[in-house]
């Protein structure tokens, strides 16, 4: 028996343990009843996200998580073994207004985008088994729910779309500026407006790049790896980690292939963060020293590296590395070269912010919170986006030290954000207050905040 017969024998015992018909498991899970068959038999790939629901689904305390990740890195798995990697579950899932069930799924490089049927994906929030997920959901449900901040999707190109414009006179400098505006429109609208129209810029750009021979060439791979870098931060920033995963590491092998070091120190520290927010903080210290390794020594890249580790010690626990490294990263700072290219954003304030993070994953919840504050009272008021994450996690904070009401008021702002530009990471951080504040339902605000954020999320019929 391989390593995917045998997990799949486990989800099936698990679920007749429960009672469960695999159709009732499909319902809890918006994972469809046809894709759990196959999954038991072994007869489908099983992405993450599918390993994860069941395991909440049927209370297995992260057993069957556990077992996914073993048979994914069993030397012998054969060619279902990819799990993740290969093409996602469907799912099946109703939110409010919508008519009928219809299939979830992701394409064929595990990214929102289209699905087998030629059906529009995104990522949106649900409430699955109590809890708020991020789930690949056909668009028509999310707009027949109303949640139309969430409804962006990264729809695939046609063919001609690909083809650059014959009067363009600088492609370098046309996609170098193209590419910085989308960086300022992100800070205004949200990802999941900017993601699509970059992908498609990306494709423009890769085929100039394919045409171009000598130095143009190298220029434009310079710049593609670039693109590929943000597409895989916007890409997250929505909750597509599949698709980030997949756009970094193309970056990565790119940044490589240009002899970019500077790039590569970058991309290495983007790949520490992935790991730390998908839940491997080890995975994140080995990628947060390499990145530092790589970086030059005394540069804004070597900072950057060093607070992806302090906060990796922090989600670890270790709380005396976390606070020492956060030293490190203040003196070297002091120190760092002013070139304006890479780390232009870190200053002292910024820092502090990044330790206020790491403060709550300690359990410091009243540093956390004070440290929230100081950054909402000077962060610009252009930047909504960054100002949603602020207000999740400073009201996550504030209910972890006990202020419930005030964490209640600064969640129920947030989550106006996180409906405006529809930022997954809002979403999961007010996933995480909900559960705490579901704990006092009778606490001033809270009420409000609970049905606020059910507005916005879908719900399993």
């Amino acid at each position: 028996m391989g390593p995917w017969h045998r997990w799949g024998s486990e989800l099936r015992q698990y679920r007749q343990a429960k009672r469960l018909s695999q159709q009732a498991l499909a319902c809890v899970t918006l994972i469809d009843r046809s894709h759990i068959g196959r999954f038991e038999r072994a007869e489908r790939p099983v992405p993450r996200h599918a390993a994860i629901a069941f395991d909440e689904a049927l209370g297995c305390a992260g057993k069957l998580v556990r077992s996914w990740e073993e048979a994914r890195h069993d030397p012998c798995q054969g060619a279902t073994g990819a799990g993740g990697e290969a093409p996602g579950c469907g799912a099946s899932a109703c939110g409010p207004g919508a008519s009928t069930p219809a299939s979830l799924v992701t394409d064929g490089q595990g990214q929102a985008g289209s699905g087998e049927d030629g059906t529009d994906i995104v990522v949106a929030p649900a409430r699955v088994h109590g809890r708020i997920v991020l789930v690949p959901v056909p668009r028509r449900i999310v707009l027949a729910a109303g949640l139309f901040g969430f409804a962006a999707a990264a729809v695939p190109l046609p063919a001609a779309a690909s083809v650059p414009p014959a009067d363009m006179l600088s492609p370098v400098e046309h996609f170098t500026h193209l590419r910085r505006a989308m960086i300022q429109t992100d800070n205004l609208i949200g990802p999941r407006n900017v993601l699509p129209a970059l992908q498609q810029h990306l494709t423009s750009l890769a085929a100039r790049r394919r045409a171009a021979r000598g130095a143009d060439a190298a220029e434009l791979l310079a710049l593609e790896t670039r693109y590929e870098e943000l597409a895989g931060w916007l890409a997250q920033d929505i909750g597509d980690e599949r698709t980030a995963q997949g756009h970094t590491a193309r970056a990565l092998d790119a940044s490589h292939a240009t002899g970019d070091t500077d790039l590569t120190a970058y991309i290495l520290g983007r790949k520490a963060q992935l790991a730390l927010d998908t839940g491997h903080p080890a995975d994140a210290l080995g990628m947060a020293a390499a990145a530092r390794r790589t970086a030059h020594p005394g540069s804004r890249l070597e900072v950057i590296a060093v607070l992806h580790e302090a906060h990796a010690h922090a989600v670890l626990g270790d709380a005396a590395s976390t606070h020492r490294t956060y030293e490190t990263a203040l003196s070297l700072l002091e120190r760092a070269e002013g070139d304006g290219v890479w780390g232009s954003w870190l200053d002292v304030p910024y820092i502090n912010t990044a330790r206020a993070r790491s403060l709550a994953a300690l359990g410091a919840y009243e540093e956390a919170a004070a440290g929230f504050s100081s950054a909402l009272s000077t962060l610009p008021t252009a930047y909504r986006r960054d100002r949603g994450v602020y207000l999740a996690r400073g009201a996550r904070a504030h209910a972890g030290a006990g202020d419930l009401p005030l964490a209640a008021k600064l969640g129920g702002q947030a989550v106006g954000i996180a409906v405006e530009t529809g930022f997954a990471r809002i979403v999961e951080q007010l996933g995480h207050l909900d559960q705490v504040l579901a704990t006092a339902p009778g606490e001033e605000g809270i009420t409000e905040f609970r049905a606020a954020l059910d507005r916005i999320v879908l719900h399993p019929v």
